[in-house]
């Protein structure tokens, strides 16, 4: 579903009948708490509005640290964004909530402390979250790239696949030695997808581009995370990217060995690599999660499964690094304009895998309901997908 439409027809009014709720310029309220929310402190940014008359109270939770440049830090800018733009909300924050049990103990003492609106982001939250969601049936979730849907529980997030193809365009051209080192948590089905679509988009400006994959199996190690890097960057990969939660250590240890970077989920990460930089892909969700937290408010809300990519402004590119070449923005500008036309299609057939077979057929397409649950690569990959 396209929501730059849905956005632009209900965001503007209603954020203007929501700031008339809240009594003009009222204050914006943040609540931050530990990760079993039993501490919090509370900012206000005007006086119109108190903690003590929120028009809605969120709940926030994240598996790791909002300050990781990468994909806490996504979400909780995203949130944040909120408050930002309907000031009567008051929000209700917990990082390093990595696991099942403390999501859901997490969640709780936020329902207990008023949250009407939880959002969950981390990826094993979506079954402690439709738990509770139907202990809860007045309490609206919302969870971050699942697939579970509910009367009160939806999912929303971005769309990648084709900005890691347009990345793709932009290391097969940066590339010297025709090896592209990926970084990834775990061979699950998106991440798959992602590494898919990375080398379908080095390929198109480079045939003999390989991406050399690496696993932490962990969302957050950073010793494994420079161990996967150093491993690939001793193989010959010259460009170096990750779906990691946090990019830094991916990104600082490329740049110590002065190798090119590409970030991912944060548009923060750049400041790891002054040199080697090419450039990035981050969420922006600020815009949607508003408009999602201003139809819990006037009632209007329902249980939709959201996913907007570049061109809804869900997803950002970050600015190029200093030695980025202008033909491989021109490329990278070009690949966007070419997906966002629709004349190209990134998973289109053919597309063979690792072994030959084919697995899109000439005249079919890879589409998203299928590519959650992807469980091969592309020729041109090397690793495995298990």
């Amino acid at each position: 579903m396209n929501t730059r439409n849905l956005r632009t027809v209900g965001l503007a009014l209603a954020l203007a009948l929501l700031l008339a709720a809240c009594g003009g310029d009222g204050a914006a309220t943040t609540t931050t708490g530990t990760a079993d929310a039993s501490t919090v402190t509370t900012t206000t940014a005007a006086t119109a509005t108190t903690a003590a008359d929120p028009c809605l109270i969120v709940g926030a939770l994240y598996g790791g640290p909002v300050t990781d440049a990468g994909y806490n830090q996504a979400m909780h800018d995203s949130v944040m964004a909120i408050s930002e733009n309907i000031s009567c909300v008051e929000i209700i924050e917990a990082e390093n909530v990595p696991e099942e049990a403390g999501a859901t103990s997490t969640m709780e003492n936020m329902i207990q402390q008023g949250a009407g609106m939880i959002i969950a982001t981390a990826f094993n939250h979506q079954y402690p979250a439709l738990e509770l969601s139907n202990k809860y049936p007045d309490v609206i979730f919302e969870h971050a790239g699942g697939w579970e849907m509910g009367a009160n529980f939806a999912n929303f997030f971005g769309e990648p696949p084709d900005t890691w193809y347009m990345m793709g365009v932009a290391a097969g051209l940066m590339t010297e030695s025709d090896k592209l080192g990926f970084v990834a948590a775990f061979p699950l089905g998106w991440t798959l997808t992602f590494i898919n679509a990375y080398e379908l988009g080095a390929q198109s400006v480079n045939p003999d581009a390989q991406t050399v994959v690496a696993y932490t199996f962990g969302w957050g190690d950073a010793t494994k995370e420079a161990e996967a890097t150093n491993s690939l960057i001793n193989q010959g990969a010259d460009v170096i990217t990750m779906h990691v939660d946090g990019p830094a250590t991916v990104i600082s240890t490329a740049e110590s060995r002065g190798v090119y970077s590409i970030g991912f989920q944060s548009l923060a990460a750049q400041q790891f690599a002054p040199e080697g930089w090419i450039t990035g892909i981050g969420y922006t969700l600020g815009d949607t999660l508003t408009w999602l937290t201003s139809t819990v408010i006037d009632g209007t809300w329902e249980p939709i499964f959201l996913r907007c990519g570049i061109a809804d402004d869900c997803m950002a590119m970050a600015p190029y690094g200093p030695n980025v070449p202008q033909e491989v923005k021109d490329a990278v500008d070009q690949a966007r304009a070419d997906i966002e036309a629709g004349t190209k299609v990134v998973f289109a057939g053919p597309i063979v895998d690792q072994d030959g077979a084919v697995r899109v057929a000439e005249g079919e397409e890879l589409t998203a309901d299928l590519m959650g649950s992807v469980d091969w690569f592309v020729e041109g990959v090397v690793g495995s997908p298990r």
